[in-house]
């Protein structure tokens, strides 16, 4: 399938999926952070034609990231008439948040709760508005490595671009005309203070993690089984506690 048959595809899956509920959402609800999944599934979401709400979060975050999202917004809201932009600056309850959890201080858990505030803010504006959150995750962080934030970005209500890969998703944003700036920006998941990027913290380039992904002998392929299954109950179902009869 072409780049310019996969935005068709799945702009009319994301409308398809609306319609066939049996209450039909009235708006798409999402997170936009100046990088590439999430500027090419909002631009999809876009495309629908539904009233699509884009969100910019910032907490703490990087200048250089957070004016990246604000120019893909004013993109947005250019381009498409249906789209609704608001920025919600987070820093005060994530300072609120993190003061009053001062007695179990942990970096990583701190990281991971700037992104499930994200995501609580979501679900709260899509209350507001019949809507549904559209997740931004990809096929390589999805389901290879569970790279994302259980109930944080994890938590959505559809995700369209995760069976592409990230090299996919960098097609699909040329196809869609997304601005250079981001296409050409290092991805990060701006959960750190050090802006650090995903590829730095997965310890490989996403062309490696695809490789190892799809080829069994890749040289890449033991590191890439380490990092999966030290994730794997992110994307597997909950264990349920199954009572005999």
């Amino acid at each position: 399938m072409t780049p310019s048959e996969k935005v068709k595809f799945i702009s009319n899956w994301i409308k398809t999926y609306v319609d066939q509920m049996p209450s039909k959402a009235q708006s798409l609800v999402i997170g936009i952070s100046g990088g590439i999944d999430s500027s090419v599934s909002s631009t999809l979401s876009a495309m629908t034609g539904m009233k699509t709400i884009v969100l910019t979060m910032p907490i703490k975050q990087k200048e250089n990231q957070h004016d990246l999202s604000l120019k893909h917004q004013q993109w947005l809201v250019k381009n498409f008439k249906n789209v609704e932009a608001h920025t919600l600056s987070l820093d005060k309850l994530f300072e609120t948040f993190s003061t009053t959890l001062n007695k179990f201080d942990n970096e990583h858990g701190f990281a991971n709760s700037r992104a499930r505030l994200r995501m609580t803010t979501l679900y709260q504006v899509a209350a507001a508005n019949k809507g549904i959150v559209v997740g931004t995750g990809n096929k390589v962080e999805d389901f290879g490595v569970g790279f994302y934030t259980k109930y944080g970005d994890g938590g959505v209500d559809i995700s369209p671009i995760a069976d592409c890969n990230k090299s996919e998703v960098w097609e699909l944003g040329k196809e869609l005309g997304i601005l250079k700036e981001i296409i050409d920006a290092p991805p990060t998941d701006g959960l750190w203070d050090d802006g650090r990027t995903d590829e730095g913290q997965l310890g490989f380039k996403y062309s490696e993690l695809e490789d190892a992904m799809g080829n069994p002998n890749s040289p890449h392929r033991e590191q890439y089984e380490k990092i999966r299954n030290q994730n794997l109950h992110k994307m597997e179902p909950i264990p349920v506690c199954k009572i005999p009869s």
